[in-house]
């Protein structure tokens, strides 16, 4: 064979070849699952939590946090599953996360509240408990205790159980006696300011 014919014979094979590769199909790449949407990831987590998966259930939802960072639902559920434990530090952290999202949320505030209250009820009972409740501290926790008096329009946060008064005492409380009686029950008069809280 001839040069010249050989370069013409060579250029229309490799033409053949060049569209033989164009004409195959593209194979499709792999694609990736979609995520899941965040009801799906809370879902999700609520039966791992009714199934006592605890960890998977703050695992899945710590994920939909990410994923749905301006959604408050995972961090105030959360927040629910830490009160719900006892955890109240973490509750806090997370309920505030959710209130970064939703200012106005109401269970979010009141976990934040519920717990914080818990935490300083129990650093309270035990500085009692080691008679260490004195000076500036025991008037902050006075202080504290009057706040919460007037937040919920009691005068007593959590009132003492009313006994039935026998026959006998209801006629010695009549007449002048009563005042003797309300002047006693006043609040503040009583020796142990934090004796409402109990």
């Amino acid at each position: 064979m001839k040069p010249a014919t050989m370069l013409p014979r060579i250029a229309c094979l490799a033409s053949a070849l060049l569209l033989a590769a164009c004409a195959t199909p593209d194979q499709p790449a792999p694609q990736k699952p979609a995520a899941p949407t965040l009801a799906q990831v809370m879902s999700e987590a609520d039966a791992a939590a009714r199934a006592g998966q605890y960890e998977r259930a703050m695992t899945l939802l710590q994920r939909g946090g990410a994923s749905y960072p301006a959604d408050k639902a995972p961090w105030l559920q959360m927040a629910q599953m830490k009160f719900d434990r006892g955890q109240y530090g973490d509750a806090i952290g997370h309920a505030l996360e959710a209130l970064e999202r939703d200012p106005d949320d109401k269970v979010a505030n009141s976990i934040v509240a519920v717990s914080g209250l818990r935490l300083s009820g129990k650093a309270l009972a035990d500085l009692s408990r080691q008679n260490n409740l004195n000076g500036s501290l025991r008037s902050e926790a006075q202080d504290l205790a009057k706040l919460l008096r007037a937040s919920i329009g009691e005068d007593v946060l959590v009132p003492p159980a009313k006994r039935p008064l026998a026959a006998g005492k209801r006629a010695a409380t009549s007449g002048s006696g009563s005042a003797a009686a309300k002047g006693a029950a006043a609040p503040g008069s009583t020796a142990d300011p934090f004796s409402g809280l109990k």
